[in-house]
């Protein structure tokens, strides 16, 4: 019997692929407070038990779900079944991973808003302030987020465990889902590393993007959908020479939404990077190609503290007039054609190699 998928909106829809890790998420979330329900002795615990998990149902809510679509069909380019609940669970599992990416990203950022709305350490601080609880709100919402990022990070490996699919393929993922994770923090430490730095590199900018997104997000997805589906070195290869010129050209685009987007449209204040001071490729460029005055407003505005309206349409004006913006506007046409070229001789199935053709366009030209 083939099962059928209503008709897609977006290539993370094609084989009802967004629908049903959503699915899998709520499945997951509902046995996890069921489980853990009575954990405490009184009403008050489990009151805020169940609040900790809608705090992680409404931040799972809105994501791109990217991740999972690449795994899914990093799995169907290796032949698994367009039907296979295993592999939903398996993608699924990747977005607590993300959450839990994301929770400490935005500690770490000191960024106060994700998908429109407060970030976890600020919605905690703020019902510290709130209900007038003991000790520093600040501390509260950090500790909060951390904890709920830690449980995110134990769930993602949980729900890949339980996925139901063969225990040997999941013992074989294992070495390459724990050298993932290390790339993950190795990309995030090299982020922190440079924006406390006094000056920014285009070339450890790149260094930061081919580990913190274009592994992360494309290349080890692929893989782990492929791996399940018992993909073999040349296949992986494919996947590889497809991914990272993807990945890099999917953060690129993220730099230049970063410094320019619609907050209406990105949930995030414009000319958030730059606010935060994020070591982008796009700043590093334009720091590389601005004159001595350029640069020196540069400087200037970012020694004052948090940056007003007025500073960052300067800056932005700089990254504009000084070439910075149509370079990488250019580097993200050159890494996506080499994708492209990539994908042209992946030797997968043609439903796939159209979805993530498609995959390719809704990741590199968007809004947000």
């Amino acid at each position: 019997m083939t099962t059928t998928f209503p008709a897609p909106s977006h290539p993370v829809d094609v084989d009802g692929v967004r629908e049903r890790v959503d699915a899998a998420l709520s499945r997951f979330l509902d046995m996890q407070e069921d489980r853990y329900r009575d954990m405490t002795a009184d009403a008050t615990g489990r009151a805020q038990w169940a609040a900790a998990i809608d705090t992680l149902r409404t931040f799972l809510i809105g994501g791109k779900r990217l991740r999972p679509a690449f795994c899914f069909w990093g799995w169907r380019g290796a032949g698994g079944a367009p039907d296979d609940e295993g592999i939903i669970a398996a993608a699924a599992a990747l977005e607590l991973l993300h959450a839990f990416a994301l929770i400490h990203d935005d500690i770490i950022d000191e960024s106060d808003t994700r998908r429109g709305a407060p970030s976890l350490h600020r919605q905690h601080a703020d019902l510290h302030q709130h209900q007038r609880m003991r000790g520093s709100s600040e501390l509260f919402g950090t500790s909060v987020a951390l904890l709920l990022g830690d449980l995110c990070l134990a769930w993602f490996h949980e729900l890949l465990g339980s996925s139901g699919l063969p225990p040997q393929r999941l013992a074989a993922v294992q070495p390459m889902v724990a050298q993932a994770f290390a790339e993950l923090v190795l990309g995030q430490y090299l982020d922190v590393a440079e924006q406390a730095g006094s000056t920014h590199s285009v070339e450890r900018a790149c260094t930061i993007i081919h580990y913190k997104t274009a592994k992360y997000t494309i290349e080890r997805p692929l893989h782990l959908g492929g791996l399940l589906a018992g993909a073999d070195a040349e296949l992986l290869d494919s996947y590889t020479a497809y991914a990272l010129p993807l990945g890099e050209a999917f953060q690129l685009r993220d730099d230049v939404l970063g410094a320019f987007g619609d907050a209406a449209v990105t949930g995030k204040p414009v000319g958030d990077d730059l606010r935060t001071r994020k070591p982008t490729v796009l700043l590093a460029t334009a720091r590389r190609r601005a004159g001595a005055a350029e640069l020196a407003e540069i400087d200037r505005a970012f020694a004052a503290g948090d940056l007003d309206d007025e500073q960052v349409r300067r800056v932005q004006s700089v990254i504009v007039e000084s070439g910075a913006l149509a370079e990488v506007e250019g580097l993200i046409t050159t890494r996506a054609d080499a994708a492209r070229r990539a994908l042209a001789t992946m030797r997968v199935p043609e439903h796939t190699r159209r979805t993530l053709t498609d995959l390719l366009t809704a990741a590199t030209d968007r809004e947000f």
